[in-house]
């Protein structure tokens, strides 16, 4: 084991996981992130979106941007897998949940669409807010 993992690690373990899976079952993929591709994982049949969590995904919405929605819609060979349990770093105590066609349709017609802004919050600039009192 290699120890708890936390932040981009926790990503990096679960692609790496897929890409071991894909291989052991026949379907060498290559890790397509940073390309502009719609997924995380491609491979000559799968297009895969990964979503790793660090404990369990139960009852959690599954993230997509527009682009990968729109991908998921219109390519029937795109799958969504779900690895759980990462964070605690032993990828043989991973759990792989995988997604895709008549499973994940439905879903996505229940998908909803969300605008948001992430607004950087730099350490400097919160420590150099004084701390107003409660009420």
């Amino acid at each position: 084991m290699s120890g708890p993992l936390v932040g981009k690690a926790v990503e990096n373990a679960a692609v790496a996981f897929v890409l071991r899976w894909e291989a052991d079952h026949g379907r060498p993929a290559r890790d397509t992130r940073g390309t502009g591709a719609a997924a995380d994982v491609a491979g000559e049949v799968r297009t895969i979106e990964i979503k790793a969590y660090g404990q369990w995904a139960r009852g959690q919405d599954l993230w997509l941007e527009p682009r990968q929605r729109d991908e998921a819609l219109a390519n029937p060979n795109f799958w969504i897998y779900v690895v759980e349990n990462v964070r605690q770093g032993d990828p043989a105590l991973f759990r792989l949940k995988t997604i895709s066609g008549a499973d994940l349709r439905p879903l996505l017609d229940r998908a909803v669409e969300r605008r948001y802004f992430t607004v950087p919050w730099p350490v400097a600039h919160y420590d150099a807010l004084a701390a107003e009192p409660p009420g």
